[in-house]
């Protein structure tokens, strides 16, 4: 090739940073072609027939005269001296290739550019040596005519990829003085530790000497020296990179966890986040990373690891590589899934070992222990958002709209314990929801989007009732009324208190809201529920206790653990009905069943404490339950068997004004003749509806003292249909 023709291939083009890049590139590439067009004409001068169909398939007789008087290390062509004029002619090309590359690196500083190839040497600690070697590996995945010229050099056709043998062959003299570059390819090497080359697996029987290894350079290398990311197949659907711009409402999703990480921010520590928040995690990494003036390459360990294809140490190593490459700080999420395995302390070396700032973030807290360490390592814990906190993030993500709706988000924000990426979703859905109502309003959208955006999952375990009653629906005493309206005040008003006020610093052990419904069945306790559940604009679930009581030794404990975790995040109250068949008056221990009773009982007063939303036990006779347990519910609401006026009360309300009737309908007289509950007039009403349509009739008298006799045979009692109607 002239000097005319070198001069062509690397003439630099427009200085963008993706121009000066393949420049570079092509101009390393040229001088790696002076090596090879040197080799090559050394080969020839060997006496190598390029034209020998079945070269590299035999072994001459010459040949092995030649291969014994060889001189340790040298190859057919080194062997050879070339005449002078032609070793000046390469010496001169070479030369050439050279000031042109550095022409293209001052070029490249004198813009701020850093050129992908030079980012190696520091990223991972190479030698000029090792940069040469890998882009002799490099070369056939850009232009695949070095197949054919790396098989013609190997005497080999079928040898594609470059052996080591074929990279000292061309980057060092011979000699046996080049045998110590072989160290360069071991495993433990930064070329091999970093996973930058890839050894090819040799077809069976295998077994090649080191120097005879075929090296290929690893894919996501080759996609970033072209200018973009593509992670191994093992990390590509759980690898995201973002640039290094933090987003504007960044510092309002971190919060103060941000604030005590700021300090640290210049000392590139290993930084350990846990807790629920995810997007408050993310959102510290970001402030992190551009703090640093990097991207953020945020990598899930635990899918990565789910998906079978990687071990948490390869994952690891993969993720930290990915970010040297890209200069990065790597934030790898669901550390969890690491924390048990053996491989935790190579885990941690290599955390230690990354140069600049780490995230590493998780649900759970733990202490990085079990190595030598050097490097500050700093622990947030990131819970869900306080009140004043969540109120912020509404009215962030709200924008323009928040100050019309301020009133709502003030109680969206007291009654839903979302974290900051549930709460701008929450906002997106709002918005949803207004459009399909044809308003640009979202303040009547913003419960039930908070609703749709907490955890769902705890339909699977318990069942959700959807509120249908209203105040004018239930009938009660005064009181009883009363004391319902307290507790929802109390739930509205909690946030404030215990929050802003500061009465949960010190007088409150817990925000969650303990309640007790006592009373026989049918009085009003469900419809109280769904009432106090349609006020505050929360699910209700209801729990079905005699699926949760296990006679087998902590079972019960496991259930009641797993409505609880759900219950969680789900922002719901949870309504126990028939609380009494857990919840009894402990026992004197007499044996060990009596024991693990009593440890079921005090489990549920711990988790009930510990639960920071609503929490209703229902019962029909409260004589049943532990009195230490009642003294630690914070309400108690007793529902009375309704005297004869409630009753006539329920009758009237519950009796649906759409439903013919007949005249002689009654209903001061059921309610004074049958002393029944709220839940048994309901079913008569509904019984007697069925019976008059099948008559093709109004309800009748008749028709509701023949359902008022079924259901007093269903309740054990017996009455006669009264004569006189």
């Amino acid at each position: 090739m002239s000097e005319k023709e070198q001069t062509a291939q690397v003439a630099v083009p427009a200085p963008g940073p993706s121009e000066l890049s393949l420049a570079h590139l092509q101009a390393e590439l040229a001088r790696l072609d002076v090596l090879i067009r040197r080799d090559v004409r050394r080969w020839q001068l060997a006496g190598q027939d390029p034209a020998d169909a079945f070269r590299g398939l035999y072994v001459s007789d010459q040949q092995a005269e030649a291969l014994l008087s060889r001189p340790l290390a040298t190859t057919w062509g080194q062997g050879i001296s070339l005449p002078a004029d032609e070793e000046q002619a390469f010496a001169a090309l070479e030369g050439a290739c050279a000031r042109r590359i550095e022409a293209i690196r001052e070029k490249a500083r004198a813009l701020g550019h850093v050129l992908p190839l030079e980012r190696l040497r520091p990223a991972f600690g190479l030698e000029r040596f090792e940069v040469e070697a890998l882009l002799v590996c490099l070369a056939p995945a850009l232009d695949l005519r070095y197949e054919r010229l790396y098989g013609y050099l190997q005497d080999d056709v079928t040898r594609k990829r470059p052996s080591v043998s074929l990279i000292l062959d061309l980057l060092c003299p011979p000699g046996p003085q080049r045998l110590l570059s072989l160290s360069r390819f071991g495993d433990d090497a930064p070329l091999f530790r970093h996973q930058l080359l890839e050894r090819i697996p040799e077809p069976p029987p295998g077994g090649a000497s080191l120097l005879g290894q075929l090296l290929r350079v690893d894919d996501t290398v080759v996609a970033y020296l072209l200018g973009r990311y593509q992670p191994r197949p093992e990390l590509a659907a759980h690898a995201a990179l973002h640039p290094m711009e933090a987003r504007p409402e960044d510092p309002t999703i971190a919060g103060e966890a941000w604030c005590a990480l700021e300090p640290f921010a210049s000392r590139e520590p290993i930084v350990l986040f846990d807790g629920p928040d995810v997007a408050a995690q993310q959102a510290a990494a970001r402030l992190l990373a551009a703090r640093a003036g990097r991207a953020l390459l945020i990598v899930d360990i635990a899918a990565a690891i789910a998906a079978g294809e990687s071990t948490p140490l390869s994952a690891t190593r993969l993720a930290l590589r990915d970010a040297r490459l890209l200069s990065a700080l790597p934030l790898l999420t669901g550390w969890d899934s690491c924390l048990n395995t053996p491989t935790l302390p190579a885990l941690l070396k290599e955390v230690c070992a990354f140069p600049g700032a780490i995230v590493l973030a998780g649900q759970t807290p733990w202490q990085f222990s079990g190595v030598e360490r050097d490097r500050l390592v700093i622990q947030i814990s990131f819970s869900v958002p306080d009140y004043a906190h969540r109120r912020a993030l509404w009215l962030r993500f709200l924008g323009s709209e928040a100050e019309a709706v301020r009133t709502e988000v003030d109680a969206v924000a007291g009654r839903f314990l979302l974290t900051g990426g549930q709460i701008r979703d929450a906002v997106a859905t709002a918005r949803d929801l207004a459009a399909r109502r044809g308003s640009q309003v979202v303040g009547p959208d913003l419960f039930a989007a908070a609703r749709a955006h907490s955890n769902p999952g705890l339909a699977r375990l318990a069942r959700k009732i959807s509120p249908r009653y209203g105040w004018a629906d239930i009938v009660l005493p005064p009181d009883q009324v009363a004391l319902l309206r307290e507790i929802i005040a109390t739930v509205r008003e909690r946030s404030r208190v215990l929050e802003e006020w500061g009465v949960g610093k010190k007088l409150a052990s817990s925000p969650g809201v303990t309640i007790l419904f006592a009373g026989p069945p049918g009085t009003g306790k469900t419809m109280a529920a769904e009432i106090m559940a349609a006020e505050l604009g929360l699910d209700l679930y209801k729990i079905d206790l005699s699926a949760v009581v296990s006679k087998y030794i902590g079972e019960t404990e496991k259930n009641l653990e797993r409505i609880f975790t759900e219950a969680a995040s789900s922002n719901a109250i949870l309504f126990f009905d028939e609380a009494d068949a857990l919840f009894g008056k402990r026992s004197e221990v007499r044996d060990s069943h009596d024991r693990y009773a009593n440890i079921e009982i005090s489990y549920l007063l711990q988790r009930m404490e510990a639960y920071e939303g609503v929490t209703i036990l229902a019962t029909n006779l409260r004589s049943n339950l532990d009195e230490a347990f009642t003294r630690r519910l914070q309400f108690a609401v007793d529902f009375p068997f309704p005297e004869e006026v409630d009753r006539l009360r329920i009758w009237q309300t519950l009796f649906p004004p759409d439903v013919p009737r007949t005249a002689d309908v009654d209903l001061a007289f059921l309610a004074r003749r049958h002393k029944l509950a709220g839940g048994s007039i309901r079913n008569i009403i509904v019984a007697a509806a069925y019976l008059a349509a099948a008559d093709g009739k109004p309800v009748s008298m008749a028709h509701l003292l023949h359902s008022t006799r079924r259901e007093l045979q269903k309740m054990g009692r017996l009455v006669d249909e009264d004569p006189a109607h």
